[in-house]
């Protein structure tokens, strides 16, 4: 039988220890530990946490990722995870993908695809689905909303021209960035993404609404229509 927190000696207690040590000091198993509280009968909250990751372990993304991919009814197939606990890990990997982006939004520069991709990387590269979000800005390429136009399926997300400038118009916006991730973790664009990106732009040449990038974002990897040159192709066209 597996001893209880209360059981370990005081400096191996991940409540006394972050207290003593700070919250860096503990492994990813005390930091779950913490927010679960309670574990099981027979069974301690590390033995539970410890049972989280190695669940995670078994998937495409291993660790404390593996965490923000699976659901709620997935974290409640787990012995000793009921539907209070589910919530409480999914919402705290929810902050954590905030805290990343609002740490890299004062460095975010719109004329700068990478500063763009580390700002949208966190909130993207989780999702099981595609998702297109559009960065409406303005004469002075200042951000005024960025919508998520279209969520859809695991390899598609849908989106016609019509539906980006409709919103475009509402924001009364001057420039556009599409932002969209590709849940297989690579960014390569393929034929759908360079056609309506070819749509957006000369639909947008036609009403003073510029594209000015297309950036897919992959797992810690992006690529960015601009930098490759594919726009460049585009405006001869």
């Amino acid at each position: 039988m597996q001893r209880a927190i209360r059981d370990l000696p005081v400096e191996q207690r991940p409540y006394e220890k972050c207290l003593k040590k700070g919250a860096s000091a503990l492994s990813d198993s005390e930091l779950l530990a913490v927010i679960l509280k309670t574990g099981t009968k027979g069974s301690s909250s590390i033995d539970l946490a410890t049972e989280i990751l190695r669940i995670t372990e078994q998937s495409s993304y291993p660790g404390l990722a593996g965490i923000l991919h699976l659901s709620v009814r997935d974290l409640m197939d787990i012995n000793g995870i009921g539907p209070v606990k589910a919530v409480q890990l999914k919402c705290i990997g929810e902050l954590s993908k905030r805290i990343a982006s609002s740490v890299t939004r004062e460095q975010l520069c719109l004329s700068q695809p990478q500063t763009i991709a580390q700002y949208y990387m966190e909130q993207l590269r989780h999702e099981e689905n595609e998702q297109i979000l559009c960065m409406m800005m303005d004469t002075h390429m200042h951000l005024l909303g960025d919508p998520v136009l279209s969520t859809g399926t695991v390899n598609a997300a849908l989106v016609t021209p019509r539906e980006v400038f409709i919103e475009a118009l509402k924001y009364h916006a001057v420039y556009l960035i599409l932002v969209h991730n590709h849940p297989s973790g690579i960014p390569v664009p393929s034929e759908e993404d360079i056609a309506i990106t070819e749509k957006i732009y000369h639909s947008g040449e036609m009403i003073g609404i510029h594209l000015a990038d297309h950036i897919i974002i992959g797992d810690q990897r992006y690529i960015s229509f601009s930098e490759q040159g594919f726009l460049k192709k585009i405006r001869k066209q």
